[in-house]
């Protein structure tokens, strides 16, 4: 050992103490020695400092921002790790303020002056850039989410990226969901993004492909808790009566409708529209036809537009009530444009009972343009001759376009010499209207569809396409078909002009005649034929309908037999 400490004392008096030995402390086998006075320094410190030093340093650095207006009332820099160096800082207050900030943002969220540039400020506002958020709208960026250039890159921001791209939002509108709802950098995609996805597809049956078009135009929901907001809403919303199939689809095109509030807004609401009058039956088709309406301030709404209803228009609360029912938006409709749409109607000669009927009748002409009600209403008087009476009867025809639909379809009528309702040639497809027109006689309409509470929409005749043969009895079934049967068979023998007047029992024949050809034809459904061997057993087995059958009757049953043969020949059986 002896020459060794000889060759260190020739090294100098820094060898002979000891300082270079320090790279060999960690392999001594003797205790460590206590820490050194001095830490290595971090990555945003510009100088070694000891305890106290970085002690004054912090004074010096929170003195200077206070000179240059950055406050700290709540001490949250006192927590964090600052630079020593006062260049350093004023680097970063100077970038800062380039970005678009003022002192007041530094003041409301102080942190900022805590985030390394190099480190973080500058790699998170360049990604910000390439997924297309411009310059000039970063600072607002920042604003809004002042913890996003605390974040990283790759372990936080590039796999919320990823999860939204996977959602199906194109990179196109990347931005402009980052702009919206800049806090969503913050979620974590397996956490509350997933879950509220999740509920709404497998439980509220909203498509996946209409989620990507949801955040697009309303990123919030996937910040919401689905335990104690989405769920909550839903549920409520539902057992109003809308079916879950119809208020997902009222999400798909309105996904606002989620982030309004349960307790202080949509019950509210709810309870408003009920003490205004509307049918609790009827909220369900309230809220399908304007979803708005339940984030509206309603109450307020609803009294104002009560009261200039029965102000101006002489309409009471209980018709006011039915006018809101047939047409929610009403309670948005500014009050002037229901002013010139009334003093229209009452220059032209209607008076204001009238024009309150019409009103209640069809609310929806309150939101057609002035121009196309002059034109409409001109024709009318012009062209078609029709007294006024008609139109009080029926205000939708103003509802219907003039150069597509009523003229047209008047043209074929007056062509054709029928003398017919306004409803009758207007409320109606264009496959039916031609099915009219190729037609002998004038058939009014079937009731539309009905809504009902917690069920489906419910077509009329519905029934007669149904799968399940127990749903109803042969007598239900009796009296649905033969009404049709007899109109059916009363057509088919006036067009042979040699046909005596049909006794009931006739009647009955002809309708088991018609039934078995359609049979035939294989145009009967189950219950159909249901009907038919009823009919065939009660003509065989009842005395009191066979008793009168006589031979003209059984001479008619062939001549109509025969004539729906012929009939089939030349078209399909209808």
């Amino acid at each position: 050992m002896l020459p060794f400490v000889r060759s260190l004392r020739r090294l100098g008096p820094a060898a002979a103490d000891g300082r270079l030995l320090l790279p060999l402390a960690p392999l001594s086998s003797k205790a460590a020695a206590p820490p050194p006075e001095y830490e290595m320094p971090s990555v945003t410190w510009g100088v070694i400092q000891g305890r106290k030093e970085r002690l004054v340093s912090r004074v010096l650095a929170l003195d200077f921002l206070r000179s240059a207006g950055v406050s700290d009332p709540a001490g949250e820099l006192e927590a964090v790790e600052l630079p020593s160096s006062l260049e350093v800082l004023q680097e970063r207050l100077d970038f800062l303020l380039r970005l678009g900030l003022s002192t007041d943002d530094l003041s409301a969220y102080p942190l900022l002056l805590a985030c390394s540039l190099r480190k973080n400020a500058i790699p998170v506002l360049s990604y910000l850039e390439k997924l297309g958020v411009t310059r000039a709208r970063l600072a607002a960026f920042v604003r809004a989410y002042p913890a996003c250039l605390h974040a990283s890159v790759a372990v936080d921001l590039t796999p919320v990226v990823k999860s939204l791209r996977g959602l199906d939002v194109d990179r196109q509108d990347l931005p402009r969901v980052l702009e919206r709802y800049p806090d969503i950098l913050g979620l974590k995609p397996d956490g509350t993004i997933s879950t509220s996805v999740a509920y709404l597809v497998g439980i509220v049956g909203v498509a996946p492909r209409d989620i990507g078009p949801m955040v697009t135009h309303f990123p919030f929901f996937l910040g919401m808790r689905v335990g104690t907001t989405i769920k909550p809403l839903c549920e409520y919303i539902t057992s109003l009566g809308l079916p879950m199939r119809i208020l997902a689809r009222i999400l798909e095109k309105r996904p606002y409708i989620l982030g309004y509030d349960l307790e202080e807004t949509v019950k509210p609401n709810v309870e408003a529209l009920l003490s205004f009058g509307i049918r609790k039956e009827m909220l369900p088709l309230v809220i399908a036809q304007y979803p708005p309406i339940l984030g509206l301030p309603l109450k307020t709404k609803l009294a104002a537009q009560q009261y200039f209803f029965n102000l101006k228009l002489q309409i009471d609360p209980d018709a006011f009530a039915c006018a809101i029912e047939k047409l929610p938006q009403l309670v948005s409709l500014h009050q002037n444009i229901i002013l010139k749409l009334v003093e229209f109607l009452r220059g032209r000669g209607i008076s204001n009972e009238d024009v309150a009927r019409m009103v209640v009748r069809c609310p929806q002409i309150l939101l057609l343009r002035m121009e196309l009600m002059k034109n409409s209403l001109y024709f009318f008087k012009s062209e078609m001759k029709r007294p006024i009476s008609e139109l009080l009867d029926y205000p939708e025809y103003f509802t219907y376009s003039l150069e597509s639909r009523i003229k047209p379809r008047y043209m074929r009528v007056s062509t054709k010499g029928i003398r017919c309702s306004l409803d009758w040639f207007l409320n109606c497809s264009d496959q039916r209207f031609e099915e009219r027109m190729r037609g002998d006689f004038i058939e009014g309409d079937a009731p539309g569809p009905s809504f009902t509470m917690g069920g489906k929409l419910q077509m009329p005749g519905s029934q007669l396409v149904s799968d399940d043969d127990n749903a109803e009895s042969d007598d239900e079934i009796w009296w649905r078909i033969i009404p049709k049967i007899f109109r059916d068979v009363l057509l088919t023998a006036s067009c042979t002009q040699a046909i005596p007047p049909l006794s009931v029992n006739s009647c009955l024949v002809i309708c088991i005649c018609k039934l078995k050809f359609a049979n035939h034809a294989g145009i009967l459904n189950c219950k159909m034929k249901k009907a038919l061997a009823l009919m065939e057993h009660s003509h065989t087995n009842r005395g009191h309908w066979s008793a009168g059958l006589s031979n003209s009757s059984k001479g008619l049953t062939k001549v109509l037999y025969r004539t729906l043969l012929k009939k089939n020949s030349n078209n399909s059986p209808s």
